[in-house]
């Protein structure tokens, strides 16, 4: 009997130590395992994120002292410290910017480029850090006109060459073309024309930084959404961009970041 029962404790004490040793071999996994959680993020340099912009879009990314700034450059910046990785913005001409990206020079871009149909083809957006579009603008003593529709007849300014014209010839038939969307802003002040089509960015920050006495009209014309491009094959760093995106967003981070360099934000279109 007593063999019996010592048969049973040894039984019972082996199976606790399968059991646990088991469980041990399961914490070998990649949330478990800092290096093996990287390796997954297939990161271009370790420890860090690498994040590419043209570097010529004030206030949205440029060079200042020699140093890369600006709100793209805060956002990628806070990105990467929600996800455990230095930030290491990164310039590259637009017009190659994808090509090294699917090159790997970078992981991701963080830049203010749209999410477009034709860019899916090639690479993955993460949800989007910020709205824009096409926006109307008027002085901001005009009453006059409150809303797209209030456009009939009246005078807008775009710039030339611009896809914002054809928009502004759907609303009026007296368009005026300028060579910069800053000298149509310009001539909304002294009534020189009743409105300007131009993109939301650079609207909002004509009113924060140059003090431009304008306001918007309705919502953006052509809801745009600007998103972190990322290669295909990378769905854990996409899915970590994201979680963090949402985090900024809800725990009024962004807002605070948005609201330095807009003055507005620029998440709600």
């Amino acid at each position: 009997m007593k063999k019996n029962r010592l048969l049973a404790v040894m039984f019972f004490y082996t199976t606790l130590i399968m059991l646990l040793a088991g469980c041990g071999g399961k914490s070998d996994s990649s949330s478990a395992n800092p290096q093996k959680a990287e390796e997954d993020l297939k990161l271009v340099n370790e420890g860090k994120l690498t994040f590419a912009m043209s570097g010529l879009l004030k206030p949205l990314n440029y060079k200042e002292n020699n140093e890369l700034v600006g709100f793209d450059v805060e956002i990628g910046t806070e990105i990467s410290k929600r996800i455990g990785l230095e930030p290491n913005p990164v310039t590259n001409p637009w017009e190659t910017i994808l090509q090294g990206l699917k090159g790997k020079k970078y992981d991701v871009i963080i830049g203010s480029m749209t999410a477009t149909e034709e860019r899916l083809k090639q690479v993955d957006f993460s949800d989007p850090y910020y709205i824009s579009g096409a926006q109307i603008f008027i002085a901001e003593t005009n009453d006059a006109i409150q809303s797209k529709e209030d456009l009939r007849d009246k005078s807008i300014g775009v710039m030339q060459a611009s896809t914002h014209k054809e928009v502004a010839e759907t609303l009026s038939t007296d368009v005026k073309g300028y060579p910069s969307e800053i000298f149509a802003l310009q001539d909304l002040i002294p009534g020189r024309i009743d409105a300007v089509i131009t993109d939301k960015i650079v609207g909002v920050s004509a009113i924060k930084e140059q003090g431009m006495k304008i306001k918007t009209v309705d919502g953006v014309l052509n809801r745009e959404e600007i998103a972190v491009a990322i290669n295909k094959d990378h769905q854990a760093l996409l899915d970590k961009i994201n979680g963090a995106i949402a985090e900024i967003i809800e725990d009024g981070t962004y807002e605070k970041i948005s609201m330095k360099w807009f003055g507005v934000n620029i998440m709600e279109d």
